[in-house]
C-alpha cells in the first residue's frame, strides 16, 4: 500500500513540474505530500513567490489543470533514446489527418469516383490511376449484373454548363475527373451510336459535307472513307454553315465553317474563294459536348446545339464556343469527325478489340442475335425431321398456334389445380414489365430523351403505357435518326386478349411475343427492332 500511495506521489509531482510555463521548486514535493493525510506535517513551510499568480490560486485541496499538449512534449523529451517507442496500434484516432474517412488512403494510388445510374442512384468505386473507361463499364456491368454489348459508356455530365458528353473507351477516368468541377459527375448509360459510323458511315457523313466524298467515284466511297479519316497524314475536311453565339451576347450568327485535323475554322466572306479563314478551336485541347438545354439556357436558334470546350476550363461559359447545325444529321456529322480527327486510329483499335474478341467466342459467321432471337427460330415438327420455316407468313401462323396452344394448355391445368400463380390472361398484361426494354407510364417527352441520349441508331426501341387509353401501350422507335411512335392495341377474341400494332392483322399473347416477332421481322414498322433502350439501376 505505501508503495503505491509512492508511486502516485511521484506522477502527481512529475505532473507539477510541468505547470505554470515550466517553473518549478525544490519544495514542490514536500507540498504535495502535505495534501494527503498520514504524512508528517513537519516539513517547513515554502511561500510561492508574488510573481506567478498561477500558483497563487492553486490549493492543495483542489484538482489543477493538466496542459496535455505540453505533458506530452515533455515526454517525448525525457523519453531514453536507448528504447524502442511502442507502435500505436490504432493510428487513425490520434488525428484527423490520419483518419481514412476525413483524408485520401496515402498507402494507395486507388481513387474514389462516383457514377450515377438514371434513376439517381450512385455507387462509390475504388480504381487505380491507369483505368480506363472500358474498364469501368466493365466493372459497373459486373456489379450490376447487366448484359455487356459494349454499348455502355460514361458520360461526362455539367449540369450547370448543360452539357454532357461519351468519354471515349480509351480515356483515363482519374484524369477526366480531375478537370470536373464539383458539381459535375459520371452517369452511367448507353451509347449504341458510339461506334456506330464504322458500321454505316453514309448515314453519318452527307457526302455534301465531306469535301472529297464529292471526288471519289462511289464505288470505294466507304473504304476511302474510313481511311482518309483514320490516316493521321491524309487531310479530310468537314465543311457547311453553323450558327456560332457571338463573345458576350445572346444572338447568334451563320457561318460557313471547316473541321480539319488543326482545328476548326470559319470564314469571313462564306464559301467564295479566296477565303480567309480564321481559327476558332484547336482539337488537341478540347472536346465536344452536346447541349441539353440549348434553348432555354442560349437562346439556341435550332434544337440541334453543341459546342467546343477547352479541357483546362471547368465551369466557365465565356471560354465556351457554342454552335449550332440545322438538323441533327449534320450536328451528329460535325461531332462525329471532330472524334474522329482527334484521336483517328485509336478509335478503331476500340472498337475492334470487343469485335474480335466476340469473334473468338463465336467460330461460325453468321450475324450474332440475341438470346431471345435465337430462342425463336420458327420449326415445323410435323414430318419425319424438323423443317425450318423461313416464310415470317407461315412462321406467324405457327408462332400463333403454339401460342393458343400454350394457352389452352395453361387453362387446362388451372382448372385440375395447377398452383400456378397467375391465370393466362392475367399472366399477358403484367410479363412484359420485367423487361429492360419496358419503361411503364413515362411521358412522350421522356421517352425522346431516351432514344436521343442513347444514340438515335437504327432500332433503337421502347415500350411504354399509352397517356391518351389506358389499355394501350406505346412503341417508341428511332429510325433515319427520326423519333416515331406507334400505338398497341388491345383486342378480343374467344374471351382472349391480343395485341397489335396493324389493326389486329397480326396479333400476340403479349408484349414479349410481340417485341421479338418484330426483331426477326420488320412487318409493318420502318426497321427491325435491334436495341432495346435500357435503364440500368445501379
Amino acid at each position: 500500500m505505501n508503495a503505491s500511495m509512492d508511486s502516485m506521489y511521484t506522477t502527481q509531482t512529475d505532473t507539477v513540474l510541468l505547470l505554470n510555463n515550466g517553473y518549478m521548486h525544490a519544495s514542490h514535493h514536500h507540498h504535495m505530500h502535505a495534501a494527503y493525510p498520514g504524512h508528517s506535517q513537519s516539513h517547513h513551510h515554502h511561500t510561492p513567490p508574488p510573481s506567478s499568480p498561477s500558483r497563487e490560486k492553486a490549493q492543495h485541496s483542489q484538482p489543477m489543470h493538466i496542459q496535455t499538449v505540453r505533458c506530452l512534449q515533455e515526454e517525448h523529451q525525457l523519453r531514453p533514446a536507448s528504447l524502442p517507442a511502442i507502435p500505436n496500434p490504432f493510428p487513425e484516432l490520434c488525428s484527423p489527418a490520419g483518419s481514412p474517412v476525413l483524408s485520401p488512403i496515402q498507402t494507395s494510388d486507388n481513387h474514389i469516383v462516383k457514377v450515377w445510374s438514371e434513376d439517381g442512384a450512385g455507387k462509390v468505386v475504388e480504381i487505380p490511376a491507369d483505368m480506363t473507361a472500358r474498364d469501368v463499364c466493365q466493372l459497373l456491368v459486373y456489379k450490376s449484373h447487366c448484359v455487356d454489348d459494349n454499348a455502355w459508356t460514361l458520360v461526362e455530365h455539367h449540369p450547370i454548363l448543360g452539357l454532357e458528353r461519351c468519354l471515349e473507351d480509351h480515356e483515363l477516368v482519374v484524369q477526366v475527373q480531375a478537370s470536373m468541377s464539383s458539381d459535375s459527375k459520371f452517369l452511367f448509360r448507353k451509347n449504341y451510336a458510339k461506334y456506330e459510323f464504322f458500321r454505316n458511315p453514309p448515314n453519318f457523313f452527307p457526302e455534301q459535307m465531306v469535301a472529297w466524298c464529292q471526288e471519289s467515284d462511289g464505288s470505294n466511297a466507304v473504304v476511302c472513307f474510313l481511311q482518309n479519316f483514320l490516316n493521321a497524314s491524309s487531310c479530310p475536311e468537314i465543311q457547311g454553315y453553323l450558327y456560332m453565339k457571338e463573345p458576350g451576347r445572346k444572338s447568334w450568327k451563320k457561318l460557313y465553317m471547316f473541321l480539319r485535323r488543326s482545328g476548326l475554322y470559319y470564314s469571313t466572306k462564306g464559301t467564295s474563294k479566296p477565303r480567309p479563314l480564321q481559327l476558332l478551336s484547336d482539337l488537341e485541347d478540347s472536346n465536344i459536348f452536346t447541349i441539353i438545354t440549348g434553348r432555354k439556357l442560349h437562346n439556341a436558334p435550332t434544337d440541334y446545339p453543341f459546342c467546343i470546350k477547352p479541357s483546362k476550363v471547368r465551369s466557365d461559359c465565356k471560354e465556351l464556343k457554342m454552335l449550332c447545325a440545322e438538323d441533327e444529321q449534320s450536328r451528329t456529322c460535325w461531332m462525329t469527325a471532330f472524334r474522329l480527327l482527334k484521336y483517328g486510329i485509336i478509335l478503331y483499335q476500340s472498337y475492334s478489340v470487343p469485335q474480335q474478341r466476340k469473334a473468338s467466342v463465336l467460330p461460325f459467321s453468321a450475324p450474332v442475335r440475341s438470346v431471345s432471337e435465337n430462342s425463336l427460330v420458327a420449326m415445323d415438327f410435323s414430318g419425319r425431321t424438323g423443317r425450318i420455316i423461313d416464310n415470317p407468313v407461315e412462321a406467324q401462323s405457327a408462332a400463333l398456334e403454339e401460342g393458343q396452344t400454350w394457352r389452352k394448355r395453361s387453362q387446362r391445368m388451372n382448372a385440375l389445380g395447377s398452383p400456378s400463380p397467375l391465370h393466362p390472361s392475367s399472366l399477358s398484361t403484367v410479363i412484359h414489365r420485367t423487361q429492360v426494354w419496358f419503361h411503364g407510364r413515362i411521358m412522350r417527352e421522356d421517352a425522346h430523351k431516351m432514344i436521343i441520349q442513347q444514340g438515335q441508331v437504327d432500332g433503337l426501341f421502347l415500350l411504354r403505357d399509352s397517356q391518351s387509353n389506358p389499355k394501350a401501350f406505346v412503341l417508341t422507335l428511332c429510325h433515319h435518326q427520326k423519333i416515331k411512335h406507334f400505338q398497341i392495341l388491345p383486342c378480343e377474341e374467344d374471351g382472349q386478349v391480343f395485341f397489335s400494332l396493324d389493326d389486329s392483322a397480326t396479333k400476340f399473347t403479349d408484349l414479349i411475343h410481340l417485341v421479338e416477332f418484330y426483331q426477326l421481322n420488320r412487318g409493318v414498322l420502318p426497321c427491325k427492332l435491334k436495341h432495346p433502350c435500357t435503364a440500368v439501376a445501379l
